[in-house]
């Protein structure tokens, strides 16, 4: 009996130890880094709280279910709440809940907002009115550095470099989790500096390396103090000298290192031999898939071959006739490029835009209509205009487009809309519109290259973010683009010189007419239009001669309210939009880059000061008045050729 009751109380002991420990280890790392509150209100706000109070709940009942990142969406009668709430891996359950209740009682802060985040050192929770699962940069990335300065400063920053480095390579490839952890011996006196790299698990493996290089940037800032932390809509990074998680929770991220100079001998030997004979396997399966497709393949056929590509919806021709009145005159939104589009509301009461394309050699234009609208389809990005259908009927080819309500970025900038646009709006679309062409440009498995990109391409949904419309289409032109002789795709003022004139086609194409869209954006002039007061220069001339006076606040459209942006981040915009419209087209940068230099905080300048634009004489804009260039004869191309110069 003794023996039992000394058992009992043993065990009683034991279990008191137990509970005092796991209380003394449990460490939820609540530190609130940023807190931000949406300034726009939900339109029925008994609605949007009952939502919001159900999209709460569910993320709390899947964290509670050993998971650390979680999505949910309630939606009632006037909106939708969006949420998601991310934990770091290293956390235990108990602690992930634990930071997560904290994130929901002081994000109910931001009270009607319809919108609000909060991160912390251990957890990420964010609500929003329409989704953004997939954004990874977003306008409040920051670092916030610590207050001391590492003893072995050199040797400190040196370790952190390492860190950082190995942490940004890997967690882009690590696929289910988006996240590494990682921790260094700082060289000397053998303290040891600790790091974490983390993404959404939502977001693509190139949106996640892209997020990691802005927060990069930032968290260099912190060093040599001790610890320094990059936050940003969907990735997080940190450093510390102090351990912030266990060791034993350390990743092993060298499965997802790049190898680099130290391989052997025997391995480079064995990869080119294993590269050669995949190359001939890939020429024979090639071979033989061509073989099996002849006698049906298209002339260009389903490009690349890839088989999950699902395709558009096939439209009747007699729904569409019936959804826009038989293309009633009333029902034309406009008339772009490649033909009119009318507004239609089909039967299951969605509102679409409908595009009757014209298209030169109507012939080879339909035999690849079907294969090149099915890429086109495919094609799945927030800042881009999404393809829903089409229809082919006799020679008439129709695409249906998602309708956006908000019309064209022109309409604002110089039309009847004029002056609607805030400095925070116009920022979003100058960053939305660069983070489309990337994906176009970059990510997609065809590298698409617009060639039209300008204001009234670019259309704005109900936030006004904005969807680049019209992508793909200068695919169906006819195959010998490259020179005026046959037909350019783009219009005048906002093509870059070396394709108008020469006939040079590249994705910096694009780069140029992004650089011209910005500069119209941020002064609110047209490109090819010229004030009184400045009768010989148009807007990139006007731009870079304020550039060069250092007057680059000058360019600033009169309607915008000085209080809403800040003086130098609108001068690095304007560098950032001459640095597009350089005249060497190696110099310009890639759309991602622009990216990266728009969401970093590091100057523009930094990359190298822009080079003189590329501008076209008077005598050659004499050729180019038309809004589109559909045709100039060669004999024009050949003799402005001597003024396209860097001047």
């Amino acid at each position: 009996m003794e023996f039992g009751r000394g058992l009992v109380s043993l065990m009683t002991v034991g279990i008191w130890w137990w509970w005092l420990m796991r209380e003394a280890v449990s460490d939820p790392q609540t530190n609130l880094l940023i807190q931000g509150c949406s300034t726009y209100s939900p339109p029925n706000l008994s609605d949007f709280y009952s939502n919001l109070n159900d999209t709460l709940s569910d993320l709390k009942t899947q964290l509670s279910d050993n998971k650390r990142f979680a999505t949910a969406q309630r939606t009632r009668s006037t909106g939708t709440v969006y949420g998601l709430a991310q934990c770091r891996n290293y956390m235990s359950t108990e602690d992930c809940v634990a930071c997560f209740n904290t994130a929901q009682s002081d994000i109910r802060n931001c009270s009607s907002a319809n919108g609000a985040r909060v991160i912390y050192d251990g957890c990420f929770l964010r609500y929003e009115s329409s989704s953004f699962y997939d954004e990874t940069t977003g306008s409040g990335n920051t670092a916030i550095c610590g207050n001391q300065t590492a003893a072995q400063a050199t040797a400190f920053q040196e370790a952190v470099n390492g860190l950082l480095s190995d942490l940004e390579t890997a967690t882009p490839r690590t696929n289910d989790s988006y996240a590494a952890y990682k921790k260094e011996v700082v060289g000397g006196g053998g303290a040891t500096v600790y790091g974490v790299a983390q993404c959404v698990e939502r977001a693509s493996a190139s949106a996640c390396k892209e997020c990691l290089k802005v927060a990069d940037g930032n968290i260099k800032s912190c060093l040599p103090s001790t610890d320094g932390r990059a936050v940003d809509a969907g990735c997080f990074l940190r450093y510390s000298n102090t351990p912030f998680f266990a060791d034993n929770q350390t990743t092993d991220i060298l499965p997802f290192l790049e190898k680099g100079g130290s391989t052997k001998k025997k391995a480079i030997i064995g990869g080119v031999v294993g590269g050669v004979c995949l190359f001939l396997l890939l020429i024979m399966l090639f071979v033989w898939h061509q073989h099996s497709r002849r006698a049906k393949a298209a002339p260009r056929g389903d490009m690349l071959g890839v088989p999950e590509l699902q395709g558009p919806v096939n439209y009747s021709h007699r729904d569409l006739k019936s959804a826009t009145k038989n293309f009633r005159a009333e029902y034309k939104l406009g008339k772009g490029g490649f033909g009119d589009v009318y507004k239609g509301y089909l039967k299951n009461g969605t509102t679409v835009a409908v595009k009757k394309l014209i298209i030169g050699q109507p012939n080879r234009a339909k035999a690849d209509f079907e294969s090149e609208v099915k890429i086109i389809s495919n094609v799945h990005h927030r800042n881009l205009l999404r393809l829903l259908g089409c229809c082919k009927k006799g020679s008439e080819l129709l695409l249906v487009y998602e309708y956006m309500v908000n019309s064209s970025l022109d309409k604002f900038l110089f039309g009847e809309r004029r002056g609607a646009l805030n400095w925070r709006q116009r920022f979003d679309i100058i960053v939305g519109t660069a983070r489309g062409l990337a994906y176009l440009h970059e990510e997609f498995h065809v590298c698409i290259i617009h060639r039209d990109i300008k204001s009234s391409n670019i259309l704005l949904d109900n936030d006004f973010q904005p969807r680049i419309a019209d992508f793909g289409l200068a695919r169906l032109l006819p195959e010998d683009q490259t020179h005026l002789s046959t037909k350019v795709a783009g219009t005048l003022g906002y093509t870059a010189p070396e394709y108008a004139i020469l006939g040079q086609l590249s994705e910096k194409v694009d780069t140029y007419s992004y650089g011209v869209v910005v500069l119209e954006i941020i002064s609110g002039r047209k490109c090819n239009e010229m004030k009184a007061e400045d009768v010989t220069e148009y807007l990139l001339e006007r731009a870079w001669t304020l550039y060069e006076n250092d007057k680059h606040l000058e360019l600033v459209d009169e309607s915008l309210d000085p209080e809403e942006y800040k003086a130098e981040e609108v001068k690095k915009i304007i560098e950032i939009a001459l640095m597009c419209t350089q005249s060497s087209v190696s110099m310009r940068p890639t759309m991602s880059e622009v990216v990266f230099l728009l969401r970093s905080k590091i100057s523009s300048l930094e990359h190298g000061p822009p080079t003189r634009p590329a501008f076209i004489d008077s005598d050659y804009r004499a050729h180019g008045d038309s809004s589109t260039a559909t045709g100039s004869s060669a004999s024009n191309a050949t003799a402005s050729i001597s003024h396209f110069s860097g001047r």
